[in-house]
């Protein structure tokens, strides 16, 4: 791969640019290190493309061809079930590049079968669309140290990235793939508890927005854990140990345990599903 550019010289093309990839799309433009023309898209939906377009500045298109031949490095931003098909079509244009799929639930293995690039998997979440995104990469058979770099390059540009084995890909996609739905559920709650203790609307949902951010901002500056952390908050016979004693009873942290098993358990299916 000696012959290929670095990561921020790259070409980056992406087939499917809906609200994963969309997302990913922005935030590399946010970060300043891949500027629009750098990046080509392929999206069948004309009002996503006109969107995304308007919006970026990207060049985007309904030829997947185009952006195969048009880039250096591919994500795959499509829904599991087109994956296969949409790597089948590449065939013959992709030699030799790097493949970077953003689906859940589709195996390596299957992908390399059909599909004569170097094929990675990466688990990212919306929020790369403001710099803010966990990403996890796994390597296929075909991945090069110089594809390791290039990707984790790239990804680090909108966010924290880290590398796993590919068998813990579903749980990634659970936690950090599926997480911010979760989080935004809670968000939800503690709006609407402060609703019922009298607070407006949109000031509840304004204080549990930035509660659950500065929250999560000083557990990444101080790297304490979660319970030392909360160790900080609570006075024993107080509001907030009154208030942990009511998650307990209602099974909260169970509940959303139990949300990410479901989502993991659910990525295994899809992988089955899609061979």
């Amino acid at each position: 791969m000696d012959s290929q550019p670095s990561a921020a010289k790259a070409r980056l093309g992406f087939i499917g640019a809906g609200k994963l990839a969309g997302s990913l799309i922005r935030g590399l433009i946010r970060s300043a290190k891949y500027p629009a023309k750098s990046i080509i898209a392929g999206e069948p939906n004309e009002a996503a493309r006109d969107a995304l377009e308007r919006e970026t500045g990207v060049r985007v298109t309904s030829d997947n061809v185009e952006v195969v031949t048009g880039a250096d490095v591919l994500f795959v931003g499509v829904k599991p079930a087109i994956v296969l098909p949409a790597l089948k079509e590449m065939r013959g244009h992709s030699t030799n590049k790097l493949i970077i799929s953003l689906a859940a639930g589709v195996r390596i293995e299957s992908m390399e079968s059909v599909t004569d690039g170097r094929i990675m998997r990466a688990m990212t979440n919306t929020p790369s669309a403001i710099c803010r995104a966990a990403t996890a990469l796994a390597r296929g058979s075909r991945t090069t140290s110089e594809d390791i770099e290039i990707a984790t390059e790239i990804f680090s540009a909108v966010g924290l990235a880290v590398e796993v084995p590919e068998e813990q890909i579903d749980a990634v996609t659970a936690l950090s793939g599926s997480g911010p739905a979760f989080v935004y559920s809670v968000i939800e709650a503690l709006a609407k508890g402060g609703e019922k203790t009298g607070l407006a609307p949109e000031v509840a949902l304004s204080l549990a927005t930035q509660t659950v951010l500065g929250a999560a901002q000083l557990a990444t500056e101080t790297k304490l854990s979660p319970e030392e952390l909360r160790k900080m908050v609570v006075t024993p016979g107080g509001t907030t140990a009154a208030g942990l004693e009511a998650m307990e009873k209602h099974g909260t942290s169970e509940g959303l345990g139990a949300a990410v098993e479901a989502a993991a358990k659910r990525g295994a299916e899809m992988a089955a599903e899609n061979k």
